[in-house]
C-alpha cells in the first residue's frame, strides 16, 4: 500500500490563529473571567469538546449574547456582524477578535461598496456563519447566491451597479461559473475574488491527488463548509472517497491493502487527527 497526505491538509492560518487565541485566553486568564466564543470557534467537534472541558462556553445566538454582562467573548475566524460588536461593547465585555484577516477584508469591501450605492452579491452558502457575518456589514441591499438556479433567477428591481464578493472557502471554479451567469444579465458589475488562496490551493491539491489514487480519505467536521467542498471535489475524481471526522468513522477493513490511498483534510482539522488516520491506515497494512 502507498499513502499520500496532502501538504495543505489541516489548519489554515486563520483557523490556527483563532484556536490559539482561545487557548491563550485560558492560559492567561488571571482574573478567572468566564470565557465565551460566539459560535463554535471552528467547525470541529473534537476541538470544541476540548475547549468546553477547559471551561469555554459557546454562545449560539444574539439573544444569549445580550444576557452576558461579564466575561471574555472571542469572535471566531468566520467573523460576525456589526450588531454583535455593538452588543459586546454595550455590555462591557472583553473582546478578543479572532476574525480571519481575509474575512475582515471582505467586511471592509462590502461596507465601502455599499456606501457607493452598489448592490452586494455574496457568492456562498447563505446559512454559513461567514456569509451571515459579511451580510451583517453589507446591509439589506444584499443577495446571497449559492447555486446555478439562484444565479439564473437574480434580478434587481432598480438599475444600479453590482459588487460581487465570495465566501472565502467557496469552490473557485463554481464561483467563476456563477459570476459568468450573472454577468450575462448586463448589469454594471465589479467582481472581487475574495476566495482565500489557501482554500484554492487546498482544493486544487485535493483534486490532483484524488485523480491519481484508488481511494481517498477526506477528514473534517460534519458542519465544515470547506471540508464538504473538498469531499465533493474528491468524489468527482475518485469514486472510493470517504468523509470522516475522526479515525473512529473510518472502516479500515473497507480499504484494499493494495490500494494507493490519498488523505486530505479541511481547514478546521487538527494535525493530530490527520496523523492518527495516516498512521493507522499504514499500520493496518
Amino acid at each position: 500500500m502507498k499513502v499520500v497526505v496532502a501538504k495543505s491538509a489541516g489548519f489554515c492560518f486563520g483557523v490556527k490563529r483563532a484556536v490559539d487565541s482561545v487557548y491563550q485566553q485560558i492560559e492567561n486568564n488571571e482574573n478567572y473571567k468566564k470565557i465565551y466564543t460566539f459560535g463554535p470557534i471552528i467547525h470541529n467537534e473534537e476541538v470544541v469538546k476540548d475547549l468546553e472541558s477547559k471551561g469555554v462556553t459557546v454562545v449560539d445566538s444574539i439573544e444569549e449574547l445580550k444576557k452576558i454582562k461579564n466575561g471574555i467573548i472571542i469572535i471566531r475566524s468566520h467573523g460576525t456582524t456589526k450588531e454583535t460588536y455593538d452588543i459586546i461593547n454595550a455590555n462591557g465585555l472583553t473582546l478578543v477578535d479572532a476574525t480571519c484577516p481575509f474575512v475582515k477584508k471582505i467586511h471592509k469591501i462590502v461596507q465601502e461598496e455599499k456606501g457607493k450605492g452598489k448592490h452586494i452579491i455574496i457568492i456562498g452558502n447563505a446559512n454559513h456563519p461567514e456569509v451571515q457575518g459579511i451580510k451583517g456589514w453589507s446591509g439589506n441591499d444584499t443577495t446571497v447566491i449559492g447555486n446555478e438556479e439562484e444565479a439564473e433567477k437574480f434580478e434587481l428591481n432598480e438599475i444600479k451597479p453590482v459588487c460581487i464578493v465570495s465566501q472565502t472557502t467557496f469552490n473557485y471554479n463554481k464561483f467563476k461559473y456563477l459570476v459568468e451567469i450573472i454577468e450575462k444579465k448586463g448589469y454594471d458589475i465589479s467582481v472581487l475574488d475574495t476566495i482565500c488562496n489557501a482554500t484554492h490551493e487546498r482544493q486544487e491539491e485535493a483534486k490532483k491527488i484524488a485523480s491519481e489514487v484508488d481511494e481517498m480519505i477526506v477528514i473534517g467536521g460534519k458542519h465544515s463548509s470547506n471540508t464538504q467542498k473538498l469531499y465533493e471535489i474528491c468524489k468527482n475524481e475518485c469514486n472510493h472517497t470517504y468523509y470522516i471526522q475522526t479515525l473512529d468513522d473510518l472502516d479500515l477493513n473497507s480499504i484494499n491493502e493494495n490500494s494507493y490511498v490519498g488523505i486530505t483534510a479541511g481547514a478546521s482539522t487538527p494535525n493530530n487527527i490527520i496523523e492518527e488516520v495516516h498512521t493507522n491506515v499504514r499500520i493496518k497494512f
